[in-house]
């Protein structure tokens, strides 16, 4: 190769590795727990089996942590059928304050991150923030809005439940596959909304009362069972259309041009996955549902993705509030 190949060359690598789209992510929540606690859990990566966001998907996923597990240097390495595979490992340490990984994914495609923990005291104990930066090549520049929606709403799933695990010593969320299961066909009426991701529970707490008050102001029955239907998900701005309400007896009718919108699915199939816990915890149910479909190669329809309240919070423990969780199938 000549000098002037060469320099073409090294001006052509520069101009890619400029041109690479970047990305940053950053979730924060508030523990009721100090600092040094928070850090010794984090850092430690044996404690990640309990809290993790993705290996929910795939409990029995092989999990490797290197015989120091808390030092600069140790790794964490995951494989699995769902899950892919990669490693994580601790590069920076500063104790209380600071943990930075380098996250190297292997399967289904090769690509490495930038991870952090910045954990700063507050009043109530800790400020948590998770943070994420990479690149990809200039080719996939239109990933960028699906990976930080994703992967932001897996941080948020992960840190709410480290901090149910620092302050109570347990995560009130636990699933169960159905997979594919036949449908008998719904009708509901609720009221609908859009929201961001992070506002979804008070918006639908909000619909629901709403669709209460126009029920009884309708004299509808509402021995049917409180349904959520989202209808459309704008991943750029991360925002959920739904449609909140109770289920319909057959042959109940609604009066036309009023608050409530009608939602109905015809009898079919559907992905079936049960959540038992908090009502903050049923992203890990969706994000479940949507990675074994994925892995089943199955096909959804474009839209209403629901879910269906099985006993209310007011009567039952959030540790036993039950909900399934369905993706119709084409």
């Amino acid at each position: 190769m000549n000098e002037s190949t060469a320099t073409i060359a090294q001006n052509v690598i520069c101009f890619t590795l400029v041109l690479m789209p970047q990305y940053h992510i950053a979730q924060t929540v508030s523990i009721e727990s100090p600092p040094q606690r928070v850090y010794e859990f984090l850092v430690d990566f044996r404690t990640w089996t309990t809290w993790s966001p993705w290996l929910i998907s795939e409990p029995d996923a092989q999990v490797f942590v290197s015989e120091n597990a808390c030092s600069r240097g140790s790794t964490y390495r995951w494989q699995g059928t769902v899950v892919g595979a990669g490693e994580i490992e601790h590069v920076r340490l500063s104790p209380s304050e600071r943990i930075e990984d380098e996250l190297r994914f292997i399967k289904p495609f090769q690509s490495i991150a930038r991870t952090a923990f910045h954990i700063v005291p507050s009043q109530v104990g800790s400020t948590v923030t998770w943070t994420m930066d990479g690149k990809l090549p200039w080719f996939l520049f239109w990933m960028i809005p699906m990976i930080k929606t994703f992967v932001s709403m897996d941080f948020r799933r992960g840190l709410n439940m480290i901090k149910d695990w620092l302050e109570t010593g347990s995560i009130p969320s636990k699933l169960k596959i159905h997979g594919r299961v036949p449908m008998h066909a719904i009708r509901m009426a609720g009221i609908p909304g859009s929201c961001p991701v992070e506002e979804i529970g008070q918006s639908l707490e909000n619909a629901l009362a709403q669709a209460t008050a126009e029920f009884q102001k309708q004299e509808l029955p509402m021995q049917g069972q409180v349904i959520s239907v989202y209808e459309g998900f704008d991943m750029k701005a991360g925002r959920f259309e739904y449609n909140c309400g109770y289920l319909l007896p057959a042959g109940t009718e609604v009066v036309p041009g009023g608050a409530l919108k009608v939602w109905s699915n015809p009898a079919g199939d559907a992905f079936h996955v049960e959540h038992v816990g908090s009502y903050r915890h049923l992203g890990n149910g969706w994000s479940v549902a949507n990675q074994w479909v994925r892995y089943k190669k199955l096909k959804q329809k474009g839209r209403g993705t629901f879910e269906i309240y099985r006993n209310s919070p007011l009567e039952t423990p959030e540790t036993d509030l039950k909900t399934d969780l369905y993706l119709p199938l084409k």
